[in-house]
């Protein structure tokens, strides 16, 4: 039996670079994800940590691609999964804004249900941060 996939498409007034600057900072992620920040330099191949408020890892993973301005995918690996989920982000240009597209896949079915409802109101604070602060200064 296939593992349940997350799949979310919103349309940003924005650039594809502040997009890009936006799930790729460590204290952006923070603002939208709400459970600490992503950390990593976003490399193929090197670690990434969600760090909570304390410091604390939360999750590891590993970049497994990054294209700038194009698609950023990355596992991570649930303590008590036995397999890794995977996060893509996928951009690209549409009319004046930005198409992205989150897809979170290789989830155990209660993972999903729990993942779901969260991915869509981070997805939508992330839509309100980038058109309500166009001219925010991201820093990578």
């Amino acid at each position: 039996m296939s593992k349940p996939t997350f799949v979310y498409v919103t349309y940003i007034a924005t650039t594809l670079e502040q997009l890009w600057d936006a799930i790729t900072s460590d204290s952006f992620t923070k603002q939208y994800l709400g459970e600490g920040e992503l950390q990593s330099d976003w490399q193929v191949g090197s670690p990434i940590e969600q760090v909570n408020s304390e410091g604390e890892s939360e999750r590891k993973g590993e970049v497994v691609r990054s294209e700038p301005l194009h698609e950023l995918s990355y596992t991570f690996q649930f303590f008590d999964h036995t397999q890794p989920a995977r996060v893509r982000f996928l951009l690209a240009p549409s009319g004046t804004g930005i198409k992205l597209t989150v897809i979170h896949d290789c989830l155990e079915a209660q993972s999903y249900l729990s993942f779901s409802p969260r991915w869509t109101m981070r997805l939508s604070l992330l839509k309100q941060l980038l058109e309500l602060e166009p001219a925010l200064e991201l820093v990578a």
